[in-house]
């Protein structure tokens, strides 16, 4: 059976607010496995490392399957121990995001993050070589290339994941344009990017939006949706289907992708319900029909 997963916060929500997002997962969320930890700003991670263990405790009584993620991006001191840290752990199984925590890891199994760039059969096939065990597939990947990367990762043996729902993750950058639109500094931060749950918005000089900016990464305005291309990422091989979260109901949404890949409900009636869940925000799945990745392509909708 394919299966549902949630993507590590990418955001710096507050300790309460994670406490209480991933006690619903647990209890209400039909998604098969969950991944936690900091991906993007190693400054964050200190709000909710103590909260870890009881995450996982409970997420793990509730049925699902924990992942530990990596940082996708290593470049001091404290993030080279973070790194090599997480990468001696023996349990919960670790998604690496960084040539740092290969390093680290060695040979032992680990999972390849969608921040690795797992473009090909030849560097799958290397990945494989070096303990990877599944590989989440980088999100502006179109169909086609999908397809023949789910096709050689499974004959490998290896999971292949794709992701599904939320904002794509453009770039990630040394420096954090979030801090310096207000006037600070990386070091001097503040945590002003606690007051974006969702990202903070950036629009053209005529006033459009086009971006969004977390720390020191780079989003896309619009959440990606590919439900109605769930049957063919299925069919194609892809064995897990990513969600990642969003200031939405996270429960609905992935209650609506369950709902179709069961056949409880049918793709017309779950894709009203997820436009209603994320009012205000477009939806695009460009960079999967092989176009710019903001645009929607509304024939997938009957594809």
């Amino acid at each position: 059976m394919t299966k549902l997963t949630l993507g590590p916060i990418t955001y710096h929500w507050s300790a309460d607010a994670r406490r209480d997002f991933y006690a619903r997962v647990a209890d209400e969320a039909p998604v098969d496995e969950v991944y936690l930890g900091e991906v993007i700003c190693s400054k964050r991670a200190p709000f909710h490392e103590a909260d870890l263990p009881a995450t996982i405790e409970r997420l793990e009584r509730a049925g699902k399957t924990v992942i530990l993620s990596s940082l996708a991006e290593v470049m001091l001191k404290r993030e080279r121990k973070a790194t090599g840290d997480l990468s001696a752990m023996e349990s919960p199984e670790i998604e690496i995001n960084n040539a740092a925590g290969l390093f680290a890891r060695g040979r032992r199994p680990h999972r390849i993050g969608p921040f690795m760039n797992a473009y090909n059969e030849a560097t799958i096939a290397w990945m494989a070589g070096q303990g990877a065990t599944h590989v989440c597939l980088p999100g502006e990947m179109p169909a086609a290339a999908i397809a023949v990367a789910a096709q050689a990762a499974r004959e490998l043996g290896l999971g292949v994941e794709v992701q599904v729902f939320g904002r794509a993750s453009l770039a990630v950058s040394a420096r954090c344009y979030h801090a310096r639109a207000h006037g600070r500094t990386k070091d001097n931060c503040q945590f002003i990017c606690a007051d974006d749950p969702d990202g903070m918005p950036l629009r053209t000089t005529d006033d459009r939006p086009i971006l969004r900016v977390n720390g020191i990464q780079t989003q896309s305005e619009s959440y990606i949706d590919l439900l109605p291309e769930t049957g063919r990422l299925v069919a194609d091989g892809v064995t897990h289907l990513r969600l990642m979260p969003q200031s939405v109901d996270m429960v609905a949404v992935a209650s609506a992708f369950r709902n179709v890949l069961d056949g409880t409900i049918g793709l017309g009636e779950a894709e009203v319900s997820l436009r209603d869940l994320c009012r205000g925000v477009r939806f695009s799945n460009g960079f999967y029909h092989g176009q710019a990745g903001y645009r929607r392509i509304a024939m997938a909708e009957t594809a």
